[in-house]
């Protein structure tokens, strides 16, 4: 069996942890955090150092680790959209996945409330649930897309609840928005995957509903998601057009063929570089609210 190297290893779980993905998670619980609790506080650091890291190597590598046969028949794998590890680095990878949470978890639970505990939990088995044999939700269609959405927003809904945020009509209908989001984006990536998944006997949203009908779900769900955000709070309203960006990466695959399916990675590609571009506007707009409701 081939072995690492220590550098070798730290470079895995470096790739395994998507360090493009990292601000994914963090942003969204700093984020709620800040502006409920509108205070630097031990809480904040350690929350958004947890989901800056922690957990995305645990996310993503137990993904990584039992994803491993299929991963090594997907051309995209093997870089930022996904590493594939060597057999010998698994076990090391699960461990440290889940040693380097164990603090942070704790730590949160001693600064949180029973009800900060319920939406961690939550989220930490959404983590697990994804990837870990006997539950494999990846592997349920739609059921997939539901998780996977969960893993980014429960960042959010966590940031609010340790807070002692006051959930209104606007700020649900901002959740669920993002909520939606989470499932188009989800959905849309794994339309890519469509041939090396059906090859890997692999069931996913995008192997039941055909290539070109998960993209029309994709682009249906970024538009709600975007009619959602015209009902919260100004200047909430403004995020509604920063759907649209999405839309235009996914439109030109509106068509494609189960057969053509890889393609749709270009518009995967953009969508990446999308999520920086509008994050640096939801800043924005969360700077704007923040000014005007303090």
């Amino acid at each position: 069996m081939k072995t690492s190297s220590p550098r070798q290893k730290v470079g895995a779980l470096f790739l395994a942890s998507r360090p493009v993905s990292w601000i994914n998670t963090a942003f969204p619980f700093a984020a709620a955090y800040l502006l409920t609790g509108q205070q630097v506080d031990a809480a904040l650091v350690v929350g958004t150092l947890f989901f800056l890291v922690p957990y995305n190597l645990a996310m993503y590598g137990i993904n990584d680790v039992f994803d491993y046969e299929s991963d090594l028949a997907n051309p995209r794998k093997g870089g930022l959209e996904g590493a594939i590890l060597q057999r010998s680095d698994h076990r090391m990878v699960l461990t440290i996945a889940v040693l380097s949470t164990v603090p942070f978890i704790i730590a949160l639970v001693i600064l949180g409330n029973p009800l900060s505990w319920l939406v961690l939990a939550v989220s930490l088995f959404a983590v697990a649930a994804y990837s870990v044999p006997g539950l494999r939700f990846k592997e349920r269609p739609f059921l997939d897309s539901i998780t996977s959405s969960t893993h980014f927003v429960s960042p959010a809904v966590y940031g609010l609840v340790l807070a002692g945020a006051t959930i209104t009509p606007q700020l649900l209908s901002l959740l669920i928005g993002f909520f939606l989001w989470g499932v188009a984006s989800h959905a849309f990536g794994a339309v890519q995957d469509v041939i090396p998944d059906r090859a890997g006997n692999i069931h996913s949203i995008a192997t039941v509903m055909g290539a070109r009908w998960t993209v029309r779900f994709a682009m249906l769900m970024w538009i709600v998601a975007g009619i959602l955000m015209l009902s919260t709070t100004w200047p909430g309203p403004l995020a509604a057009v920063l759907v649209l960006p999405y839309v235009a990466a996914a439109f030109p695959f509106r068509s494609i063929s189960d057969d053509d399916s890889e393609q749709a990675n270009r518009g995967w590609k953009r969508f990446l570089w999308i999520n920086y571009t509008v994050g640096a506007f939801v800043t924005m707009l969360m700077i704007s609210y923040a000014m005007t409701h303090t």
